[in-house]
């Protein structure tokens, strides 16, 4: 069996390489054994092999938050699960090409469902909806902002909020990505700016924006806040610029408030039976093509150094994709 393993964090693409790993055996009683199909690699997973992210295990460790697999062996007492279903894995150090985990982080999807599109399941569309729910009640016309609109998470926000009659603006950092997102159901793309927080009232014709979600920190946090109205929330997800998020007095004084986002705190509000429904509902948008995330190109496994080099280039057309069992 082949993985990918790290003993020291830095650059990803010097620390990670593809090994020979033991087997991970049949499965016990109440686990399951399946097949890594495909994983995507996450701006997360880059920041776990750099060691800035919140997860930092002993080494050595594989990476990987998330992918698709196709069950190979199902050990007693498991019967909601069978050999040759699809599921997501709840656990992590998914960049190998067989997993052993417990029922209860199996997570079944349906059989024809798109195999690329569901190696990104797990992370980006539920980001996006509890973004969408846990912060502010919305109502029908409603106005939310975010930046990164061009970003898997920013593309489910668009459709996501649409199909909930709530309206976007949406903060780019490219003029050519306006169209597409337009197409998606963006009602406004903007190009980031000093003067944000003018245009983005502007377009709402002064109706206010509650909610504002953030994934870049810094200067650009700051004005994802200035253009939140009073009282209003801003979630931030990320920090692409590397910086902590900030807020200006002025939105401050106005009562808007700065609270953080994490998917796995999120989920853990719901219960097991809950956040079986949630995927299940965003399994079916995936398969019936509401949800869909860009996929820039594919490697195989032991092209892990190729595929990280690819993940951190600018200009790319969407996610990259890593085939840990061959083509899909």
């Amino acid at each position: 069996m082949k993985k990918i393993e790290i003993s020291a964090y830095g650059a990803p693409e010097e620390v990670a390489r593809c090994v020979a790993a033991p087997d991970v055996g049949e499965p016990a009683p109440g686990e399951v054994v399946f097949d890594v199909l495909a994983f995507p690699i996450n701006p997360a997973d880059i920041s776990f092999c750099r060691g800035n992210y919140r997860l930092r295990p002993p080494l050595p460790t594989t990476p990987g938050a998330e992918g698709i697999g196709r069950v190979a062996a199902v050990g007693s007492g498991v019967t909601q699960i069978k050999p040759g279903d699809l599921v997501i894995n709840m656990q992590r150090e998914n960049w190998a090409q067989r997993r052993r985990v417990r029922k209860e982080d199996a997570i079944p999807i349906p059989s024809d469902i798109d195999l690329a599109q569901a190696a990104m399941l797990r992370i980006n569309p539920a980001t996006a909806l509890l973004l969408l729910e846990d912060h502010v009640a919305q109502k029908l016309g409603d106005w939310v902002i975010q930046d990164v609109a061009n970003s898997a998470v920013g593309r489910h926000v668009i459709v996501l909020a649409k199909a909930r009659g709530v309206r976007t603006i949406n903060v780019v950092r490219r003029d050519d990505v306006t169209a597409e997102l337009r197409d998606l159901g963006a009602d406004v793309v903007l190009k980031d700016g000093p003067d944000l927080a003018e245009r983005a009232h502007a377009a709402t014709a002064g109706a206010p924006i509650r909610l504002g979600i953030d994934a870049v920190s810094g200067e650009t946090c700051r004005r994802i806040a200035d253009c939140v109205a009073d009282g209003g929330v801003v979630v931030s997800y990320g920090s692409m610029s590397g910086q902590d998020p900030a807020v200006s007095r002025a939105a401050l004084t106005r009562g808007v408030t700065l609270t953080g986002f994490g998917l796995s705190y999120g989920l853990e509000k719901r219960t097991n039976a809950q956040v079986r429904a949630l995927y299940a509902e965003l399994a079916a948008k995936v398969r019936d093509g509401v949800l869909k995330a860009p996929i820039d190109a594919f490697y195989p496994i032991e092209e892990i150094r190729a595929a990280l080099i690819r993940a951190q280039q600018g200009g790319r057309n969407g996610k990259v994709l890593v085939l840990p069992n061959g083509p899909l």
